[in-house]
C-alpha cells in the first residue's frame, strides 16, 4: 500500500476558531488535506477537499459569512482532479471516497469519482441533510448532494473499526463529536507503521495532546470520547496521529509526488 498527501490550498482563519478559547483573534492559516491511499484492491481517497468552484468564485459558493471567518485560498491547481492528474490517477479509477465527514472543506469534490462507493455515516448524511443554525454554514448540499451516486451509510459504533477490504489494512473509525458522524481512518502501512487520518475529530497536535476543545464542534461530550480514544491509539498502540488543520504538524510530512509505504 501507498498512501499520499495532498493539500487543497489553505484556509485563513483565527486560531481561537481550531483552538477553542486559545489564541483568541490570532490569524492562524491551516492547511486543507486530502489524501490517496494506494491499496492492491483499488485507489481510495480519504476526503475530496474544496471544491473547484471555490477557485473561481469563494464568496458565491461559500458565502460571505463563512468566508469572513474561514477565506479559503486555493487555485484550480489545488483542486483533487487536478492534483491527483499529476500522479496520472483518473477519476474513474477512485474506487472508494471515505469522508472523514461532509463539511465543505471536506466534500467539495464529491461528484468526480462516479465509478467509487462513497462512504459516511448515517447520522452525518442526515444531519448535513438539515443541519443546526451553528454548523448550518459548514455544509454546502449542492457539493455532496450528487445524483446516483453509491453511498455505503455506516451505523455509528455498531460499525466501528469498519475493514474495508476485509484485509485489516483500512479501517474507519467512528469518532463523532466535530460533527454527528465524524469518522477517522485507520491506515495498516508496512514500513512507516499503523497511522491514523483524523480530519477534523483532532484538528491539531494542540488538541492531541493538551486538555483543550477545537473551536467548532457539535456535542462536547463525544469530542472529548473520541479524543481520549485517539489518544490511546497514539499511546497504546503507537499509531501515528495525522491531524487535520495543523499547519506545524503538516510541515513534518512529505506531500505527493512523494509518499508512505
Amino acid at each position: 500500500m501507498k498512501l499520499y498527501l495532498f493539500q487543497c490550498g489553505i484556509i485563513k482563519t483565527l486560531k481561537h476558531l481550531i483552538t477553542k478559547g486559545r489564541g483568541i483573534g490570532q490569524p492562524f492559516d491551516v492547511p486543507v488535506p486530502f489524501f490517496l491511499i494506494v491499496h492492491p484492491k483499488g485507489k481510495v481517497l480519504f476526503d475530496t477537499g474544496n471544491a473547484l468552484a471555490v477557485a473561481h468564485d469563494k464568496v458565491k459558493h461559500w458565502g460571505s459569512t463563512v468566508v469572513k471567518t474561514s477565506d479559503p485560498i486555493m487555485n484550480k491547481e489545488d483542486y483533487v482532479v487536478a492534483q491527483l492528474a499529476t500522479l496520472g490517477v483518473r477519476p474513474t479509477e477512485i474506487t472508494q471516497v471515505i469522508f472523514s465527514h461532509l463539511h465543505l472543506d471536506h466534500a467539495g469534490g464529491t461528484g468526480e469519482f462516479v465509478n467509487a462507493t462513497y462512504y459516511t455515516q448515517q447520522a452525518e448524511m442526515q444531519y448535513a441533510q438539515a443541519p443546526d443554525s451553528i454548523q448550518a454554514g459548514a455544509y454546502i448540499r449542492d457539493d455532496f448532494d450528487k445524483p446516483n451516486l453509491k453511498w455505503h451509510l455506516l451505523n455509528g459504533r455498531h460499525d466501528d473499526y469498519y475493514d474495508v477490504f476485509g484485509d485489516g489494512k483500512l479501517k474507519i473509525v467512528f469518532t463523532p463529536g466535530h460533527t454527528p458522524g465524524s469518522q477517522s481512518l485507520l491506515i495498516k502501512l508496512k514500513t512507516w507503521g499503523p497511522t491514523l487520518l483524523t480530519g477534523d475529530s483532532v484538528y491539531t497536535e494542540e488538541i492531541l495532546h493538551e486538555d483543550v476543545l477545537p473551536g467548532l464542534l457539535y456535542h462536547q461530550t463525544d469530542t472529548v470520547k473520541s479524543i481520549k480514544k485517539i489518544r490511546a491509539l497514539n499511546v497504546d498502540q503507537g499509531v501515528r496521529i495525522i491531524t487535520g488543520h495543523d499547519p506545524l504538524a503538516w510541515t513534518k510530512f512529505n506531500l505527493a509526488p512523494a509518499y508512505y509505504e
